[in-house]
């Protein structure tokens, strides 16, 4: 079988140590320190990890070790991967959408760690003292609050936050977006820079920029998990965080909870991995891969859980209350009010702790902002291949950013919330849902099968054809059925969106949805005029199957694999 198009060459990493490290670095992120942790804590604590293991066991891992063999088969990124089903190529660009907005606000994280980070440097931290912008009911991070009622004082902390970082608009959209701040946009900007040049020679810099950005996260958690472990108090906060309450099992929500965190967490979804893996070479080992790296995330995920909750454990022994009435909320709550009034309480040179922390959470943004906008590039190269790539990274980080001054206005966290909300989790896991049935249902779990054996000389057990056949896109489909009918008015602290904000962010998920019809009909118009195709029905029929390009990017394999898809079917007919 001939090709249509000839493939242009496509770069590689370096050596497989720069994929897996790569892989880790955008798999383990900011959310394995701010929302595991908060996420186990409200859903059962110790019984939370039960579904969460589940989850990662039945529909994290095989879906990943899915995205990867589709990526690397062909060395297609998320939108060229449809020449498997080029009707469903809209899946690709909607993924891309929505990898997008993420990417805006995931890179606006990041520039708030920058701004703790910089403030960190100060003689006194400006988040332990109530400053002018305090209210009357501030508490400094050295008050003893062992007499007093804390439930109704705010920290240092948490006012610094609202009051002096974000500068939040209570009343949300009522008065508007309002202008940029100028501190927060510097730290923006200083974010994409840093991403730019990461990313500008492509696969081969950011690969060399994944031996730090994997790495040195491990090396602060462990240094503050050993420093946390020793603070009185400490026992408190860890065995408050893996205590399981047992009725929590039979809560649905605590299961959509876990596939949700599991999502999220190991980018399932986003096209990210599909991109990551076409980089590779054709005969590269992804199963053993696919294992490391939901180790690892789940690993991580722990060691932040026992190293946060070691140092929220001596915050609430020193403030003398319950570990449950230290958190002040989960997301950026948890990342830049807890943690810093926590670090803030340190006897002993709380500017390095605090510095350190940041760092690292940066850095474990900065993995996984690199592999977003990767993505994003890779999405418009293979469309315009002629175009030289550090252009394409540039005009895509220059959009991020401006993109990305909507989160420093007063109204940057309620955007924050809706893009999250809808864009990040709505439209990806309904994504998700229609990539399984093009997967599997209409290209085939059986020709996927022998993709899979041909690249990598390997038959697939009974485990992956139940998971991926039957239980990936039942179970996810449930979950998300199940989070429609149960959701209820999205909310930021007492702020609860109206019907012209959370038309907005159906908006955003519809729009991102929208791409797979559109471009379905777009394929059909483009090959109503295919020779020996006479009728509507039999264009549509067509636009469903795999086209040509759909073969491994060396032209010997390709030949090799169409050769072993002969023998197969030859086999199968005889076996009739």
């Amino acid at each position: 079988m001939s090709m249509e198009w000839a493939r242009p060459e496509r770069e590689q990493w370096s050596n497989s140590r720069e994929f897996l490290l790569s892989c880790i670095s955008m798999a383990v992120g900011i959310g394995n320190v701010w929302r595991f942790p908060f996420v186990a804590l409200e859903n059962g604590g110790g019984a939370f990890l039960i579904p969460y293991l589940l989850v990662l066991i039945f529909i994290g891992k095989p879906l990943y070790y899915l995205e990867f063999c589709l990526g690397q088969f062909a060395s297609f990124g998320p939108v060229k991967l449809w020449e498997l089903s080029p009707a469903f190529r809209g899946i690709g660009y909607g993924q891309a959408v929505s990898t997008m907005a993420v990417l805006t606000f995931y890179t606006f994280l990041m520039g708030l760690c920058v701004f703790f980070f910089f403030a960190s440097f100060h003689s006194v931290l400006p988040w332990s003292i109530c400053g002018p912008w305090a209210s009357s009911n501030c508490l400094n991070s050295n008050t003893n609050t062992t007499l007093l009622n804390f439930s109704s004082f705010t920290t240092a902390a948490e006012e610094y936050f609202r009051e002096v970082v974000l500068q939040v608009d209570p009343l949300g959209f009522n008065n508007g977006i309002g202008l940029p701040e100028w501190r927060l946009s510097l730290c923006l900007l200083a974010s994409w820079v840093i991403i730019f040049i990461v990313q500008a020679k492509g696969v081969r810099s950011s690969g060399k920029a994944a031996y730090f950005t994997a790495i040195f996260p491990y090396l602060v958690l462990f240094v503050m998990l050993g420093r946390g472990v020793t603070l009185p108090g400490a026992s408190k906060g860890i065995l408050y965080f893996i205590t399981p309450r047992w009725e929590k099992l039979l809560e649905p929500r605590v299961w959509y909870a876990a596939v949700e965190q599991a999502l999220f967490s190991l980018t399932i979804g986003f096209g990210v991995v599909v991109m990551l893996a076409s980089y590779n070479n054709f005969r590269h080992n992804v199963y053993r891969d696919a294992t490391i790296i939901s180790f690892a995330d789940t690993f991580t995920s722990l060691l932040a859980g026992f190293t946060i909750f070691s140092i929220l454990g001596h915050l609430a022994e020193l403030m003398d209350v319950e570990v449950s009435e230290v958190l002040k909320g989960g997301g950026t709550t948890l990342a830049f009010i807890s943690y810093p009034d926590a670090l803030a309480r340190f006897q002993y040179v709380p500017q390095l702790f605090s510095a350190m922390f940041f760092l690292m959470l940066f850095t474990l943004g900065l993995g996984s902002a690199v592999a977003y906008t990767a993505t994003i590039i890779t999405v418009i190269c293979d469309q315009f291949p002629h175009i030289k790539k550090w252009k394409v990274t540039l005009w895509v980080c220059i959009v991020g950013f401006l993109v990305g001054l909507l989160y420093t206005t007063p109204q940057g966290q309620h955007i924050l919330t809706l893009v999250n909300h809808y864009a990040g989790g709505v439209s990806i896991m309904f994504l998700m849902i229609l990539q399984l049935v093009a997967v599997m249902w209409v290209y085939g779990l059986k020709k996927l099968l022998y993709d899979i054996e041909f690249m990598l000389h390997r038959k697939t057990g009974l485990y992956w054809k139940i998971c991926w056949g039957v239980l990936n896109p039942l179970f996810i489909t449930i979950v998300f059925v199940f989070s429609q009918i149960t959701a209820k008015p999205l909310t930021y602290g007492d702020y609860v969106f109206g019907n012209v904000a959370t038309g907005f962010g159906i908006g955003l998920a519809g729009f991102s949805v929208a791409m797979v019809p559109l471009f379905f009909l777009l394929e059909v118009w483009n090959k109503k005029n295919t020779a020996g195709i006479s009728t509507l029905w039999e264009v549509i029929q067509h636009t469903f199957k795999p086209t040509s390009a759909w073969s491994p990017m060396d032209p010997d394999l390709s030949k090799e694999y169409h050769h072993f898809l002969a023998s197969k079917k030859q086999k199968s007919t005889e076996g009739k």
